[in-house]
């Protein structure tokens, strides 16, 4: 199992959500496809802000479940560029849960690295423009 933490990072969250009945599997877990894709919409805020405009994901290089999630867990998803080539981004994505309010406990229960490629308004790829 993952570790137990007392607090979220200290920084902004890139999106942060909260599952609800409608997004169980049949085990009573959260479908791993909710969470999927909540990390790729992080992902490509991140992506998105960096390249200046429109991405689209290209490979989704890892993933790792550490934990489940439950109906009322807070997920907090943090992306961070860690490569940027000529036209296309590495980003990592953390996500934690916030579980029982009453009795709050932090746990990371999914990281993941995706690719994302930018494009220009045609959809082919263009060139990642220089930090600024």
């Amino acid at each position: 199992m993952s570790e137990q933490l007392t607090k979220l990072p200290d920084r902004q969250p890139t999106l942060r959500v909260m599952p609800m009945p409608a997004d169980v599997n049949h085990a009573g877990d959260i479908f791993g496809g909710y969470v999927m894709a909540n990390v790729d919409l992080a992902g490509g805020i991140a992506a998105i802000r960096r390249a200046r405009g429109r991405v689209a994901t290209i490979a989704v290089n890892q993933f790792l479940f550490k934990q489940p999630v439950s109906v009322g867990d807070v997920l907090s998803f943090y992306a961070e560029v860690v490569k940027v080539g000529r036209t296309s981004m590495t980003i990592t994505v953390e996500v934690y849960a916030e579980r029982h309010p009453t009795n709050p406990l932090v746990v990371k229960v999914t990281e993941a690295q995706l690719t994302y490629v930018a494009l220009d308004a045609d959809g082919s790829k263009r060139e990642v423009p220089p930090e600024q």
